[in-house]
C-alpha cells in the first residue's frame, strides 16, 4: 500500500495533522469552540421507526453525554456550556453543536425553529449539526443547503465502520451504502460533512478497522472524527461484553491505529477529534481513555517518532 513519500513533513502549525483548531483559526481568524447542545430529540434506531434499542453503544444520553441538560431550553443550555468553555478560552467565537441523539429527525418547521434559534446568539458563526445517514429526507436537505449558503455549517454523520456484519452486530441499522448515498446527497449542495468512525468495535481485527480509515479517505467528506469505543454502564453492548464479543484495546494501539489512519487521510480533510472520554462514573473500559491529553500527546509523539504525518501516504493509499 505504502511507497516512498515526500518530505518534508506536513505541518499544521505545531501539529502533523489538519486540525479543527487550525481550521477554524484560518477560517474566523480567531478560537472557535462547539456549544454542545440536546436538543430533545430522539432516534428512529430507538422508536421502532427502523429499529429499536439503539447502537449497543449508545448512551441514555444519545451520545450528548456533555451536552446542555435536556430539561431546559436551548437558549439556557447554549449560556451555560458557553460560559463554561470561556473558563479555558475567555476571548472566542461559536459553533451551535446540535449533539444528542438524530438532530435532522423531525418535522422541517421544529428543526428550522432550533437552529435558528441558536444562530441568533451573539457570537455564533455556525452550526454543527449530527444525524444519521437514513434521517436526510428532501425538505431537509433543501433547508441545509440554505443555511450552507448563509452561515458555516457542518453535518457530522455516524458511519462507525465500512464492515456491514458489525453494524448488524452493534445495530446499526443502516449500511455502508446508506451512508455513501447520504455523503453525495449532502455534497451535491456543497454541504460539508464530517464522517465519525469507532475503533475497538465488537469483532473487528486491527486490519477491519484500517480499512475503515481507508474507505473513509476515498469518500469525499471533509472531515473525520476518529472515536475510541467506550463501554458504558447501561449500554446494550455491556451484555455483548459479558458474552466476549469484546476487547478493549489497549492504549498504545489504538495510538498506532490513528497514526495509521492518519498517513492515509488527505492533507486537506479536518480532524475534529482523535479520542474522547466518557463520564468517568459511566465508563466500565478502556480506563486509561480518562487521560484524554495523554493520549493525544502520545499520537503527536508517535507521529514525530515516525517522521510522519497526515497524508504522506494518501496518495498511495
Amino acid at each position: 500500500m505504502h511507497s516512498k513519500a515526500a518530505s518534508p513533513p506536513l505541518l499544521w502549525e505545531d501539529k502533523r495533522f489538519h486540525t479543527w483548531n487550525y481550521e477554524m483559526r484560518r477560517e474566523f481568524d480567531e478560537k472557535v469552540f462547539k456549544v454542545m447542545l440536546d436538543a430533545g430529540f430522539t432516534c428512529p434506531n430507538r422508536d421502532g421507526t427502523i429499529a429499536r434499542g439503539g447502537c449497543t453503544f449508545c448512551s441514555a444520553r444519545g451520545s450528548g453525554d456533555f451536552a446542555g441538560k435536556r430539561r431546559d431550553d436551548l437558549v439556557t443550555q447554549f449560556n451555560e456550556i458557553r460560559d463554561k468553555q470561556h473558563l479555558k478560552w475567555p476571548n472566542a467565537k461559536y459553533i451551535g453543536y446540535f449533539q444528542a441523539y438524530t438532530n435532522t429527525y423531525a418535522p422541517l418547521e421544529v428543526l428550522r425553529e432550533y437552529y435558528e434559534t441558536i444562530l441568533r446568539q451573539p457570537g455564533v458563526v455556525g452550526l454543527s449539526i449530527a444525524t444519521r445517514p437514513d434521517c436526510l429526507p428532501d425538505d431537509v436537505v433543501e433547508y441545509l443547503a440554505e443555511l450552507n449558503r448563509r452561515t458555516y455549517l457542518w453535518v457530522e454523520m455516524g458511519l462507525q465502520t465500512v464492515h456491514d456484519s458489525t453494524s448488524e452486530l452493534i445495530n446499526r441499522a443502516h449500511d455502508t451504502k446508506c451512508f455513501v448515498d447520504a455523503v453525495a446527497k449532502l455534497r451535491k449542495h456543497g454541504i460539508r460533512v464530517c464522517a465519525h468512525i469507532i475503533y475497538g468495535l465488537p469483532q473487528e481485527t486491527h486490519e477491519m478497522m484500517l480499512e475503515t480509515g481507508y474507505e473513509v479517505s476515498k469518500m469525499g467528506v471533509q472531515g473525520i472524527k476518529i472515536h475510541l469505543l467506550h463501554l458504558m454502564k447501561g449500554t446494550p453492548m455491556v451484555r455483548q461484553h459479558e458474552a466476549g464479543l469484546l476487547r478493549f484495546l489497549e492504549e498504545d494501539e489504538y495510538i498506532k491505529l490513528v497514526v495509521d489512519t492518519l498517513e492515509m487521510l488527505p492533507p486537506d480533510m479536518i480532524v475534529h477529534r482523535l479520542t474522547g472520554d466518557a463520564p468517568r462514573k459511566l465508563l466500565i473500559g478502556p480506563m486509561w481513555s480518562l487521560n484524554k491529553w495523554k493520549v493525544l500527546n502520545g499520537i503527536d509523539a508517535e507521529l514525530k517518532a515516525r517522521d510522519t504525518w497526515q497524508g504522506k501516504y494518501w496518495r498511495n493509499a
